[in-house]
């Protein structure tokens, strides 16, 4: 089992290796189209190998825009098999983050939740793979309000670290009722960048595909790197209008810094105000799985402390 995993762990580099050159000479041969096009100097880089740039591009046809990638590699199954997520906390979790981890398995049709205990980050991921699991999610929380999820996409990744804000729980809202298990209905609004897409699809496919008579709505709206996550069902009033309930939890993905010292970046500072940003939503994207930390390639992470960081938005082209 572990020698599989490793051949196909190193079979998943070696793709994306190879993607990375293909890229990468890709992007060197439309540099040199566009300068004999416009009949401007061919840049000093590719001056030595312009040649052979020039006859490969006599083999380029349209057609291969839809050529699949590592990235579409990961999901190759979404739509076809159904997830199956595993919820999880970090270590010693109080009352108020197991309730929490308990609405999200609420949230997520057929997810698990396991007790942490004292379990190595690398015995959960190894224990998710056995088991088929596809995604596994753990929950952070500091001095008791939930303040980070990770979700993991298994077997290679990636690994993405969101922050969480306004947490308000179905256990804070009275008489709401007992929640749907339907399959829900998903709603993205404002991931219009690259890296919206990116994370749009890595949340979205926490869910299955549902069936058209599901009355049950989730919705993942982004304004200004603020993901709003909202739950509702719905009834048809009549032929033309519809009523909305929400059933909780609500919740939303970015984190506002409080004047007083709390964890970054696992451990304890000073906050000064004015000078620490706000957490965006999402802050990292690994190529790899939650144990692999220390290996696996960043492919996007958050920069703080640079010019425009309070006015920049990630998610959004708008």
């Amino acid at each position: 089992m572990l020698r599989r995993e490793a051949r196909l762990r190193r079979e998943y580099l070696y793709r994306k290796a190879r993607e990375e050159a293909q890229r990468s000479a890709q992007e060197r041969k439309e540099r040199l189209r566009r300068a004999l096009e416009e009949n401007r100097l061919i840049p000093t880089e590719l001056r030595r190998e312009a040649l052979a740039l020039q006859g490969s591009l006599e083999f380029d046809d349209a057609g291969g825009e839809g050529v699949t990638s590592h990235v579409d590699d990961e999901y190759r199954w979404a739509g076809v098999e159904d997830p199956k997520v595993m919820i999880t906390t970090s270590r010693d979790p109080s009352s108020r983050l197991k309730m929490f981890a308990k609405e999200l398995k609420l949230v997520f049709p057929g997810a698990q939740r396991m007790n942490r205990g004292r379990h190595e980050v690398g015995a959960l991921v190894r224990a998710c793979k056995a088991n088929g699991v596809t995604d596994l999610l753990v929950v952070h929380e500091h001095r008791g309000t939930p303040v980070g999820l990770i979700v993991s996409h298994l077997p290679f990744g990636p690994t993405a670290y969101f922050t969480l804000c306004n947490v308000v729980m179905r256990h804070d809202i009275p008489d709401l009722g007992t929640m749907s298990e339907a399959k829900p209905h998903l709603i993205t609004h404002g991931f219009s960048s690259r890296l919206g897409k990116r994370v749009s699809d890595i949340l979205r496919y926490l869910f299955p595909v549902p069936k058209d008579d599901s009355h049950r709505v989730i919705t993942f709206a982004n304004q200004d790197d603020y993901i709003s996550f909202r739950h509702h069902v719905y009834k048809k009033t009549d032929h033309r209008n519809v009523e909305l309930t929400e059933v909780g939890p609500r919740f939303e993905l970015k984190r506002e810094f409080e004047p007083e010292s709390r964890v970054w970046g696992g451990e304890a500072r000073l906050a000064v105000p004015g000078l620490m940003p706000s957490l965006p939503a999402v802050y990292m994207i690994r190529l790899g799985t939650l144990e692999q930390e220390a290996t696996a390639d960043v492919e996007w992470r958050w920069h703080p402390y640079t010019n425009t960081a309070r006015k920049r938005v990630f998610l959004s082209t708008e």
